[in-house]
């Protein structure tokens, strides 16, 4: 991820979040990749997954829950 992109970046905190210190996962969907971090420790960095992985995860977790 270059300097520009990371600058336009923008993070939301996961649903299954809460603000009692739990899990807490942020996501960036961008054009060619969907980015993840802790978010709280987004200094850590980030890693990227393509779309259609982020969406077979989401399809996965929907059927756990």
């Amino acid at each position: 991820m270059n300097n520009a992109e990371s600058s336009t970046i923008v993070w939301f905190k996961s649903s299954y979040s809460d603000n009692e210190g739990g899990e807490c996962v942020e996501v960036a969907v961008g054009k060619a990749v969907v980015r993840v971090r802790d978010s709280k420790n987004p200094a850590y960095g980030n890693f990227g997954v393509s779309h259609a992985s982020w969406g077979e995860f989401l399809t996965l977790t929907s059927a756990d829950a």
